[in-house]
């Protein structure tokens, strides 16, 4: 049988990756399909920021597939990982740099992870469902609102979700944010018993579900962005808050020492981890708006304005999980992911 596979990769843009795909027609035969179903294909890296145009050859070798919502039965989207000619990983490749991270003993600590994804919803250069002249409402009744005066662009989120539901996707919930015309969802765990919270598995579903996310919006002439002060002023930024735990945090006889230790070690790593959690993040991380200042590590049960947050339930419980509140909306998964990794179980990799 033929049928269409669109291959997905994040390219070697800076500050800010950004997604690619290309589409190639497959057999796929008559039984279940597996990730042999998929060869490598080749692209133009300079184009894309991850080669020279007089040694162009990169290389896509597919890491993930799952059903494509938008072309229907038989078809496909398919994850890649970029190499160079050679095979080894480029130097854009930073899922390959968490899994390294992983080998070197992160996994034998079963680290779970959860991401909230926050964005803006734009038509042209302005936001999404905003008043021509002027400004909505001051920030209040937006907030998992409901009504056309308060929330803006339902449809296309409504698309977006169901379309991650059908590729399978990990996604467990959405909601309005604090800014008119913003919105969050959020990629974990929760209800996916035969799927893995590991760092992998969860960064690439959160890079699969934006690019269902920017795909959705072309039928709807709405862009997405992940900017994380997409509006200056008096209103909030858009972040990528990151849950993680490990084995020893979730048990209830070393969980709340563990989670300590893991914050005190992350205070002393501050500005490591600032550098890679995305980009203009000084203009989200102010002190306002839900935020700790960028300059400053601070954290807090329950404190929306901390940079690591324990929720009141794991502080009564005694185990459980943190919130890493820094990282911004256009953050990349896989290097936060590590960069979490190296700095709380001390992998040096």
């Amino acid at each position: 049988m033929h049928s269409l596979a669109e291959y997905i990769w994040i390219d070697g843009a800076s500050p800010t990756k950004k997604l690619r795909s290309k589409a190639r027609v497959i057999e796929t035969g008559d039984g279940d399909v597996t990730l042999d179903a998929f060869p490598d294909w080749g692209f133009d890296g300079s184009s894309t920021w991850q080669a020279g145009g007089s040694d162009s050859d990169c290389t896509l070798r597919p890491v993930l597939f799952t059903p494509d919502p938008f072309r229907g039965e038989g078809n496909h989207l398919v994850l890649c990982e970029v190499l160079n000619s050679d095979g080894t990983p480029h130097e854009s490749n930073t899922r390959a740099r968490l899994r390294a991270v992983l080998d070197a003993g992160a996994a034998d600590h079963d680290p779970w992870f959860g991401i909230e994804q926050e964005y803006t919803l734009f038509a042209g250069r302005d936001p999404f469902g905003w008043p021509k002249d002027g400004f909505p409402a001051p920030q209040g009744p937006f907030y998992c609102g409901v009504g056309a005066d308060e929330v803006y662009g339902r449809p296309m989120i409504e698309a977006h979700t169901r379309r991650c539901i059908q590729a399978g996707i990990m996604i467990y919930g959405i909601n309005a944010e604090v800014m008119p015309c913003q919105w969050e969802f959020q990629i974990g765990h929760r209800g996916f018993a035969n799927e893995s919270s590991d760092p992998v598995n969860i960064s690439d579903h959160l890079w699969m579900a934006r690019w269902l996310l920017y795909r959705t919006g072309e039928e709807y002439k709405i862009s997405a962005k992940l900017h994380p002060k997409p509006v200056p002023g008096d209103w909030n930024g858009a972040g990528a808050h990151t849950n993680f735990s490990t084995r020893e945090m979730r048990n209830p006889e070393t969980g709340r020492a563990a989670i300590d230790a893991a914050i005190d070690r992350l205070s002393k790593k501050h500005d490591e981890h600032i550098a890679v959690y995305g980009a203009d993040l000084d203009q989200r991380l102010t002190g306002l708006h839900e935020t700790c200042h960028i300059g400053e590590f601070k954290s807090g049960v329950a404190d929306r304005g901390a940079s690591i947050r324990i929720p009141r339930d794991v502080a009564k419980a005694g185990y459980g999980y943190l919130e890493d509140r820094r990282p911004a909306a256009n953050m990349d998964p896989y290097e936060v992911c590590a960069r979490m990794l190296r700095t709380v179980l001390d992998i040096d990799a």
